[in-house]
């Protein structure tokens, strides 16, 4: 394909691009649709990669969102190994000189893994998990590497982290914060994880600064800023996503968005993990949300505002997230930051507990550990700003949905 015009054309076939061209078809769109992505891949689940995936339970046929025929029967075309370099009215530039016209463009592009900007950030040996190919690659290495250096303590880097001490790696995880998942829970939540890995035989290295991988071609040390140097055959690193934003002629984190997920360039929108949105979970402030549940929402969104207009439903959905490790999982409903008060449901030290996150009395998040009965009574709370006094909250014998606002 070296050039077309098309009715709608869907930068990105990740969770949220494959969602939104579903979504079309659901609210009854006929006219073309393109979707262009970078990988060689038909879209796949992104979430298994650090978990099931790297584990080798599930394999890559089963990560597919949907199978090759469904888009095909719903006459959806998919573009591999694109990359789309410059989006103006109407017209999307590929690297190679491609052009794509459009009548409306979704952007959602995501982003890539964020690289380590020290010195030796570059030596063979060092990986980050974002795209299937990062897996596969980071497996072959591991197949020889007893030693593993994880740089950084976020959702990813401890969901691997679990995996390889499960498969009998020596697993080194290095957090710059002092405490793990600084950015996305509260110190109790932080306690539990830290304690979780270390039982399992995992080192964690809080408040360590990276200076510097070493090694002869491939990394073979992590220098710290105090001297230290982990030694490790494997780096993994997962410190966060770069939003792609550049061909829209941005330099910011993320595409500004309004409620239906329009950017300030016309006929285009941008969704899932790229899309800056004021998000009524979070006081209106605007943020990105990097999970399935805006990918997904988004998607609709977006693809309802196409086919119908202003009329259609604004953006406005529940953030929810998950981790899975080892036999642990956290299911996350809400957005926790700006919280004033914290509420513990259940007792920790039974592996089964809920943190319940309070701001001005209205509870705002909840992280439910082991703990799926919360998560979903709790999610109503939420949407509700439910105000409950903390004692009863507290009572985990009384369950979240008798809970009054």
């Amino acid at each position: 394909m070296t050039s077309g015009v098309f009715d709608v054309l869907i930068v990105g076939a990740g969770q949220a691009g494959a969602m939104a061209a579903i979504a079309l078809r659901q609210e009854g769109f006929t006219g073309s649709i393109l979707m262009v992505g970078e990988e060689s891949d038909l879209p796949y689940e992104r979430p298994p990669l650090s978990k099931d995936y790297l584990a080798g339970e599930k394999p890559a046929d089963r990560l597919l969102i949907r199978p090759p025929a469904f888009w095909t029967e719903r006459d959806v075309t998919i573009l591999p190994e694109t990359r789309i370099a410059h989006v103006e009215r109407g017209v999307a530039t590929a690297e190679d000189g491609r052009l794509f016209h459009f009548g409306k463009l979704i952007w959602a592009a995501g982003g890539h893994a964020r690289k380590l900007r020290c010195p030796g950030g570059d030596l063979g040996g060092v990986h980050v998990i974002r795209t299937r190919q990062d897996v596969d690659n980071l497996r072959a290495d591991l197949s020889v590497a007893q030693r593993v250096a994880v740089i950084g303590g976020g959702y990813v880097g401890l969901e691997a982290a679990a995996v390889l001490a499960a498969h009998g790696k020596t697993v080194t995880v290095i957090e710059a914060q002092p405490r793990l998942l600084a950015r996305v829970t509260a110190p109790a939540i932080s306690d539990h994880y830290l304690a979780l890995h270390r039982s399992h035989g995992v080192e964690v290295l809080l408040s360590a600064q990276v200076e510097a991988l070493e090694g002869d071609g491939r990394v073979s040390t992590v220098r710290l800023a105090d001297g230290r140097g982990i030694p490790c055959d494997v780096a993994i690193v997962g410190i966060g996503l770069e939003p792609s934003v550049a061909p829209l002629g941005l330099d910011g984190n993320g595409v500004p968005v309004d409620a239906h997920c329009r950017t300030a360039i016309p006929d285009v929108y941008a969704i899932g993990d790229c899309a800056a949105h004021a998000n009524a979970y979070a006081r209106g402030q605007v943020i990105r949300l990097e999970s399935v549940q805006n990918a997904v929402d988004m998607a609709k969104a977006a693809a309802a505002h196409i086919v119908h207009g202003d009329a259609a439903r604004p953006y406005a959905a529940c953030p929810w997230f998950w981790s899975n490790q080892y036999d642990v999982r956290l299911q996350t409903v809400g957005l926790s930051a700006g919280h004033d008060e914290t509420v513990t449901r259940g007792d920790p030290e039974s592996g089964s507990f809920t943190l319940v996150y309070l701001r001005e009395g209205a509870i705002i998040a909840l992280d439910c550990i082991n703990a799926p009965r919360d998560y979903v009574q709790g999610k109503a709370l939420v949407e509700r700003g439910a105000k409950v006094a903390p004692d009863r909250l507290a009572d985990a014998s009384i369950p979240l949905k008798e809970m009054q606002a």
